[in-house]
């Protein structure tokens, strides 16, 4: 390992609370196709674990949480709860964005704040924990930042008017929304959407209309910025 890889190592074991017997795991959970040597050293196959330690922890706590809910209520928090939107969240308050190693391309693209990468990013070291130390120190790290979004109030529907109502009293342009891509088949579509005010650095967001898109870009933007902190992601 580089020794800049080691401090940024470093810094990222200290911001979880997790020290890797295998820093490679920490190394490779950090990873972006883009910086890859070969496709097994980026973080997907990592994402791909933590995803489903993500969603087993969170169901568990889910189910102590709420004892009388229904299942229909506990799939809705669900899915919210571990969206690639809510990982970005986690991610971003963490500070995961300036320790992901990038290509030349995505990092001048912005790809350090797009919320799929750092969405990503998130499950992936949850993945890392979990093959490092197993699911203990996997669960206390999902434990520590998503128990206070277990209860917290969604507030993605009003994302877009408290990014303009900022914007506006700072003496600032409207926010503008503009399409990155569209993806997936016509009754499935998924949008990469970016909000952007003049000054400021973009901000990204997906869902699967252009309004929930555009919902989850004004909400990082807000995050980003310190208007709103990460439990407003619900």
């Amino acid at each position: 390992m580089r020794p800049r890889e080691s401090a940024t190592s470093s810094a990222v074991e200290n911001r979880i609370g997790y020290r890797f017997a295998n820093p490679r795991l920490l190394t490779q959970a950090l990873t972006h196709a883009s910086a890859a040597s070969q496709p097994s050293a980026t973080y997907e196959r990592l994402e791909f674990l933590g995803d489903r330690v993500l969603a087993l922890v969170v169901a568990d706590m889910l189910l102590s949480a709420f004892p009388a809910a229904s299942e229909g209520e506990l799939a809705r928090r669900l899915t919210a709860l571990v969206r690639n939107e809510s990982c970005a969240a986690v991610a971003l308050a963490l500070g995961f964005g300036e320790a992901i190693h990038l290509g030349a391309g995505e990092q001048q693209s912005g790809g350090r704040t797009k919320a799929a990468i750092l969405g990503d990013v998130c499950e992936a070291v949850i993945g890392a924990i979990y093959q490092d130390g197993g699911l203990d120190p996997a669960r206390r790290f999902v434990e520590t930042n998503w128990a206070s979004r277990l209860t917290a109030t969604t507030t993605l529907q009003d994302a877009k008017t408290a990014l303009q109502e900022w914007a506006q009293g700072r003496g600032l342009n409207a926010p503008l929304y503009t399409i990155v891509s569209r993806t997936g088949p016509e009754h499935a579509p998924r949008f990469t959407v970016e909000a952007r005010i003049a000054g400021f650095a973009a901000a990204g967001g997906e869902g699967g209309s252009r309004r929930e898109a555009e919902q989850n870009a004004a909400s990082m933007m807000l995050i980003r910025e310190g208007v709103w902190k990460a439990e407003h992601r619900g």
